[in-house]
């Protein structure tokens, strides 16, 4: 059996939009304590990170030691480019 953190409630969809709208404005990596800083509104730790793992398990972001980056990219001209792409 897995085992997951007691979450007391999730996040609202409007708070994981304001979220994900704030980090695609960052141009480079983001602690979280700034993110925080950054944000229309305030937001509580426990649920900043509910969000973060589910962006991170989604393919949105990467989260490392030295903050966190958004990486999602909807282009169809990308994804061609990867299924073209040559693995060396």
């Amino acid at each position: 059996m897995e085992n997951k953190q007691n979450i007391m409630h999730y996040p609202s969809l409007k708070t994981v939009l304001m979220v994900e709208d704030t980090l695609k404005k960052q141009n480079n990596l983001v602690t979280r304590e700034k993110l925080k800083e950054k944000m229309p509104k305030k937001i509580m730790h426990q649920t900043l990170n509910v969000i973060l793992s589910y962006l991170e398990s989604s393919g949105k972001i990467l989260d490392g030691r030295k903050g966190i980056l958004w990486i999602y990219n909807p282009s169809p001209k990308m994804n061609k480019a990867i299924k073209q792409g040559i693995e060396i």
